[in-house]
This record gives structure tokens, C-alpha cells and sequence, in this order.
């Protein structure tokens, strides 16, 4: 008897670890254990030290403890994974592009030499802001009028409320140096003139007037009441094909029909102005606090006027830290610039303006008809096409000539940087954007005769730039390609009201260049 329920006990147990009441326990179990180890390996993988095992490059952790999300007096430590993900509490979001962001930095670490990794690039706001959602800055900042927080800032996160979602706005435009720190970025208003130090300034090297022109010839201009000077070029007059054909690569419908323009002669800056030119025109214009723009508008109008009105401060340096000196002014108007020329031509007696759409292209092709000054097939240099995702684009000899994505490191650079084109002119293509005397027709040159003279478009709502700049591809810095100013975007995150005349809050990429036209006395021809 005691054999038999020994036997079935036996049995009975048999039954139990082949049941199904076994199985589904044991998957519960396993399933248990699973989540545990995957939470467990979550939350070791969202901690800093994981973090910096992929983002081995010093700059990343170092600039990270100095700067004010750990560095600061509260003594509260914001981590890396409350920055650069979304917020747990939006569970997929949050997991989602965890595990993407880490496949990347783990492909990163094990295929990449952490030698080769350009910080300085990746620190732009450009790169930046892909990694850093608005929805993470808001969990953390949950009151955006803390106690202490000037009126710029009120007007400033009055109109991030009013706008985030309307504009895409996002925190970091405005806040780039919150999680790494930038000795270059100063987030606050610009006082005084950047290339004016504390120290007595001697006014006996100023320059007490003009350059003399009396033939058509390279001279270098001086401006007087200041120490700059720059070159100018002299353009010959003649005749070119303006625009490109449907057999040119990366060709777009408003560079054609291809027209035959003749235009006078002209001179032309070397390069493009320059942060010494502009900031000596700042300092001998700048209009204070918030000048009325019909203020503005109807005294610079004056013909006869004698003191001309300037920028006033822009918020930041608008030189993004790059550096002044040499490098392109940016960020400033159309209005600015045309005020530049304004200035320019009373303080130096001549006529100074912006050159023509087709002034620009005949100074930027330097007398040849191919896609770009040089030797060279825009399909070799762009990165646009198939077979980039398996081949890399050529990048010699395009970066002897142009400042462009492939070799810009995110921002501007000084023209020693590159060669000139056979005018002698110097970053026409890329490095920034021209702004030009046009307004922008995508038809302009279906609208005229095959041959034209000194055409100058003056209806349409934005400006024609040209050149592209350090973000473009090469496919957008061939001679021939077109753009225009986008106001409205360009003055997106501006809280002002009304929005600045003289500086651009979303751009940086823009400049400009000037034009002389020589005086009648002299034989250009």
C-alpha cells in the first residue's frame, strides 16, 4: 500500500513539472528575473560613469562638471541622461531613444578613435540641438520666471510660452552652455564695442582720410576716424552667361534660362566684411536702448543726414565666440548691411553698396563658365546622391577654395583660410552667405531679354543671398546656385517686440560683401 501512494506521488509531482500550472509559473519567474536584469542594467546604463565609458573625449566630461549643471550653488547635479533623453515619465519616448542614442555611441566607441573626434564642431549649436529635447529642459525648469530673473529674460520666456509650439522654439538656441561649459558663449546683453579696451585709445594713428583713386586699379581703402583698411578689387566690365543649364549637377529651376549679362566695371572687396570693419561702423553708429525702427528709417532716408543711425545692442555676441578680428561680420540685416554701405560712403567720399545679383556671380566665376572656379564635378564633392552612403565625397581640391560643411568645423573662418579665385577674391563660395542688392524672383530670368545689361530686380519680399556658407554641401556653393533671406525664420526666436532691424536671432551663416563704383572721372575700361 505504501509502495502504491509512494508511486503516485511520485506521479503526481511528474504531472506537476510537465503541467501547465508549472510552465506558466516558471515563465512568470524567468519573466520576473528578466525585467529585474534589464532594469538593473538600465539603471547602471543611465548613470554618468556608463555614460563616459562610450564619450571618452575629456572635453565632453570635463566641460560637463565645470559647467552650471554641476558647477553651480545650488549643489544639485543634473546627470547626463536628464539632459540628452526624454523624461521617464513618457515611458516609450524615454527607452526609445535610449536604445537608439546608445546602439550609436556603442557603434561609435568600438568602429571610432576618440583621437579623431572634432569637439570643437560637435559643441556648435547645429549639432547640438539634435541631442537635447525641450521636453527634458522643462522637467527640470518647471518655472521659467524664477526669483532673480531680469526683464530680458521675462520678455524672453514670455515669448518661448506664447510661441514653442508655433515656432518649434527650442531652450538650447538660447542656453548652449547649460551642460557644457563655453569660455566663448556669453549668454546676456553685449556691452560696449568688442575691439574697444579700457585703455586710452591714440588717435593719431587714425587715419585722417580716404584712399585716393585716380585709376582703375587695387587699392586698399581707408576709413577715416578709424585704423581699418581693406582691399579692393577691381572688377573688369564684360560679358558673361549668367545662371546654369539643366546639364549641370544639382542645377535648380530658378538658376535658368541662362542669359548673356554685360555689366560695367566695378571694384570689389577681397573679402567678405569683416568684424574690425563692422564693429568700427558700430561704434560710430550704435543707437541706444530701443530706438523706434520708423525712427531709424526716416533719419537714415534723410540724404542730407549727418550723424546715420546704427545697430542697436544685439543680445550675445553675435561673433558666436568664433572670434572677430579678420573673420566675417554676421548675423546682421539686410537693413544693417545697406546702413554699413550708408556709413561707408560718408566717411569715405565714394559710392559703396551691395553688389548686384549678377555682379556677385560675375565676380564669383572670376571669368570661367564651369560649376565652380576650379577644376572639378560637383557630384564628386557633395555628399547628395546613393552612392555617398558607400563612398565618401572628394574633398581636394574644394577645400583649398571654399569654407563648407566637409571643412568648416561648424563655423566661420578667417580668409587666410582659403585662396582666391583668379579675380583675386576670396571666399565667394561658402563661408557665409552675400547679401546682394536684389529682391528674390525664382522666375528673374525667364522675366528678361537673352541679353541684358546691369540687371537689378527690385520687387519681391526677400533678398537674394548667394555663395552658401560653412553649413552647405557642396552641391549649394557652385557659382550659379541662388537663395534668399528668410526674415520671419531668421527672427524666430527674437522676443522683441517690434523684432530687431539690425540683428538676426536664428541665422549665423550670413554676411556680406562691398561694391565701390568708380567715379566717372576714371577710364575703367
Amino acid at each position: 500500500m505504501t509502495n502504491k501512494n509512494s508511486y503516485s506521488n511520485s506521479q503526481k509531482k511528474k504531472s506537476f513539472f510537465r503541467g501547465k500550472t508549472f510552465i506558466l509559473l516558471l515563465g512568470v519567474g524567468l519573466g520576473v528575473a528578466a525585467m529585474i536584469g534589464i532594469y538593473q542594467t538600465s539603471v547602471y546604463f543611465s548613470t554618468d560613469e556608463s555614460c563616459m565609458m562610450c564619450h571618452v573625449h575629456p572635453h565632453a566630461e570635463e566641460t560637463w562638471k565645470i559647467g552650471k549643471h554641476v558647477n553651480n550653488s545650488s549643489g544639485v547635479k543634473v546627470h547626463c541622461v536628464d539632459c540628452h533623453l526624454p523624461p521617464k515619465h513618457d515611458t516609450w519616448a524615454h527607452y526609445t531613444a535610449k536604445a537608439k542614442l546608445g546602439a550609436k555611441d556603442l557603434w561609435g566607441y568600438l568602429t571610432k578613435d576618440s583621437a579623431d573626434f572634432d569637439w570643437e564642431t560637435k559643441s556648435q549649436l547645429e549639432h547640438a540641438i539634435k541631442f537635447i529635447p525641450n521636453e527634458s529642459c522643462k522637467e527640470c525648469h518647471q518655472n521659467l520666471f524664477p526669483e532673480g530673473i531680469n526683464n530680458d529674460g521675462i520678455t524672453a520666456h514670455l515669448y518661448y510660452e506664447e510661441n514653442e509650439k508655433k515656432l518649434d522654439l527650442q531652450c538650447i538656441s538660447c542656453h548652449l552652455d547649460a551642460g557644457h561649459y563655453n569660455p566663448d558663449y556669453t549668454h546676456g546683453q553685449l556691452e560696449g564695442i568688442p575691439t574697444m579696451s579700457s585703455a586710452t585709445v591714440d588717435t593719431s594713428l587714425f587715419f585722417k582720410e580716404s584712399t585716393a583713386v585716380t585709376s582703375f586699379s587695387d587699392y586698399v581703402e581707408q576709413i577715416p576716424g578709424t585704423m581699418i583698411s581693406f582691399k579692393m578689387v577691381a572688377v573688369p566690365g564684360g560679358s558673361f552667361k549668367m545662371g546654369s543649364s539643366s546639364k549641370e549637377a544639382f542645377h535648380k529651376a530658378d538658376e535658368a534660362p541662362v542669359r548673356n549679362v554685360t555689366l560695367t566695371p566695378f571694384f570689389m572687396a577681397e573679402v567678405e566684411a569683416t568684424w574690425d570693419q563692422y564693429w568700427a561702423f558700430y561704434g560710430q553708429t550704435m543707437s541706444e536702448g530701443r530706438t523706434p525702427p520708423e525712427t531709424v528709417y526716416a533719419n537714415n532716408s534723410n540724404p542730407e543726414v549727418d550723424a546715420i543711425s546704427g545697430p542697436t545692442p544685439p543680445f550675445g555676441f553675435p561673433d558666436q565666440g568664433w572670434g572677430g578680428g579678420d573673420r566675417p561680420a554676421i548675423t546682421m540685416t539686410h537693413y544693417a548691411a545697406e546702413t554699413f554701405c550708408q556709413w561707408l560712403s560718408q566717411k569715405t567720399g565714394k559710392k559703396y553698396r551691395l553688389p548686384t545679383e549678377a555682379e556677385w556671380e560675375y565676380a564669383a566665376r572670376g571669368g570661367v563658365e564651369t560649376p565652380y572656379f576650379f577644376e572639378g564635378n560637383p557630384k564628386d564633392f557633395s555628399d547628395e546622391g546613393f552612392w555617398r552612403k558607400l563612398f565618401s565625397a572628394k574633398t581636394e581640391p574644394i577645400s583649398n577654395y571654399i569654407i563648407y560643411n566637409k571643412n568648416s568645423k561648424n563655423k566661420t573662418q578667417e580668409p587666410s583660410a582659403v585662396q582666391a579665385n583668379p579675380f583675386g577674391l576670396k571666399n565667394m563660395l561658402g563661408n557665409v552667405m552675400e547679401y546682394c542688392a536684389d529682391k528674390y524672383d525664382p522666375e528673374a530670368y525667364s522675366k528678361t531679354d537673352e541679353n541684358v545689361t546691369n540687371p537689378l530686380v527690385t520687387s519681391g519680399d526677400e533678398w537674394v543671398v548667394r555663395g552658401g556658407n560653412y553649413t552647405s554641401d557642396a552641391a549649394d556653393v557652385r557659382s550659379a546656385a541662388r537663395d534668399y533671406s528668410k526674415h520671419d525664420i531668421w527672427l524666430k526666436t527674437d522676443p522683441q517686440q517690434p523684432k530687431s532691424i539690425w540683428w538676426y536671432s536664428d541665422i549665423r551663416g550670413i554676411g556680406f560683401r562691398v561694391v565701390c563704383e568708380p567715379d566717372a572721372s576714371i577710364n575703367a575700361n
